[in-house]
């Protein structure tokens, strides 16, 4: 017999969420302050900020044996392969050691053709992890980036503390479903985490699957989050969405870095363009689901003549996001532009593919957070330690 110690799981514990909401169940993080939440009529951005991408339960402790008590909602697309069960990550004193599932759980049904959702209630689940070594240490479960995730209970076999301070930077990124982390296996197998671990730094991971539009409600969450480094990556998903034209775009983005301007005027700011795209380089959107193959792929319904009419294309955004940042960059030197071909483009491509011809894949993930530290974290980098 084991004699548990449940401590609350509460903000003390939890690092990557911007607020914590009290449940029928126990707590729910959120990737978006209450404030930002009431501005969307979106259901599907709703469900997106509540997956806890870069959230982990952090706690210091000698504690050999760990579990978490969860009611999870999981998602599922019909006509679309099965997605795989989220996975709990331990990551003890900056390794990975550990990785399980949870069984049970709601299940959220998404038609991805009209966006409608409806959830069957399901039973929660626990957690586990046995055999942490001995004595005092730094311990993570990182939640499933992909699944929302009630907090039950935490129990320990021996007393928990919150993690101390270790000095180490915050970096706060904002991005499409690739920075959520698409088709990566694990939530450590993210690029942002990937980049966060080479870096050194706290992750604060507001990559919303689709949602990278711009929103004013989230470049104000962006300019009121502490943080010592910020990130955006912009575009895929106007594209994707066609939402709007080069006449609306070229402000937008303007006004977006103005806002996190208003409360971070000197943080370092690395404005990231999209990475590679075949589907989506010159052909504007929208973007349908297709299902005709074996597999779910995307396809773009656009038609490149139309780039003439203001219609926006990755190579558009890449234009104008180049020529944005080096204008403001002349009175603001912590803005900086790094071109998300760097991190992927067509030698990556032809090596790594694109698996639904949108999203990369687990090996493609860790190859962008590799190059996105290689790129912003060294010496003359943008988010380097003595520039700060």
């Amino acid at each position: 017999m084991t004699d548990w110690i449940t401590t609350p799981v509460d903000a003390r514990v939890l690092r990557g969420a911007l607020d914590v909401e009290a449940t029928e169940h126990g707590v729910l993080p959120h990737r978006l302050p209450a404030r930002a939440r009431r501005q969307f009529p979106d259901g599907y951005l709703a469900m997106v900020e509540a997956q806890p991408s870069g959230v982990r339960v952090a706690f210091r402790t000698g504690a050999t044996a760990v579990e978490l008590d969860v009611l999870p909602t999981k998602t599922v697309y019909p006509g679309a392969p099965a997605t795989p069960e989220g996975l709990y990550d331990l990551v003890v004193d900056g390794r990975l050691t550990g990785r399980t599932t949870v069984t049970g759980g709601n299940v959220r049904t998404v038609d991805m053709t009209t966006g409608s959702m409806e959830t069957t209630p399901g039973p929660p689940g626990t957690a586990r992890f046995s055999g942490l070594p001995a004595g005092a240490k730094d311990v993570e479960i990182w939640l499933p980036h992909r699944e929302t995730v009630e907090l039950i209970a935490l129990r320990t076999d021996a007393p928990v503390e919150p993690l101390p301070d270790r000095g180490r930077r915050v970096w706060l990124h904002h991005g499409s479903s690739i920075s959520h982390g698409s088709n990566a296996a694990g939530p450590t197998e993210i690029w942002p985490a990937v980049a966060a671990a080479r870096g050194g730094v706290e992750l604060v991971n507001l990559g919303l699957g689709g949602n990278a539009l711009l929103d004013p409600f989230v470049a104000r969450a962006l300019r009121d989050t502490p943080a010592d480094l910020i990130s955006i990556k912009i575009g895929i998903n106007l594209v994707n969405t066609d939402l709007m034209r080069l006449r609306a775009f070229v402000p937008a983005v303007h006004g977006f870095l103005d806002t996190i301007r208003e409360g971070r005027p000197e943080v370092p700011l690395l404005v990231v363009s999209p990475i590679l795209c075949p589907i989506q380089e010159d052909t504007p959107g929208p973007l349908a689901p297709d299902f005709s193959g074996r597999q779910l792929s995307f396809r773009a319904l656009g038609d490149p003549a139309e780039r003439a009419l203001g219609k926006l294309t990755l190579n558009v955004i890449r234009e104008e996001l180049a020529r944005i940042t080096a204008q403001r960059a002349a009175e603001d030197p912590n803005l900086h532009y790094l071109d998300g071909r760097t991190l992927y483009g067509e030698a990556d491509f032809a090596e790594l593919p694109l698996p639904d011809a949108l999203h990369p894949d687990t090996a493609a993930h860790r190859r962008i957070g590799e190059r996105f530290a290689e790129h912003a974290f060294h010496a003359r980098g943008a988010f380097a330690a003595d520039n700060d």
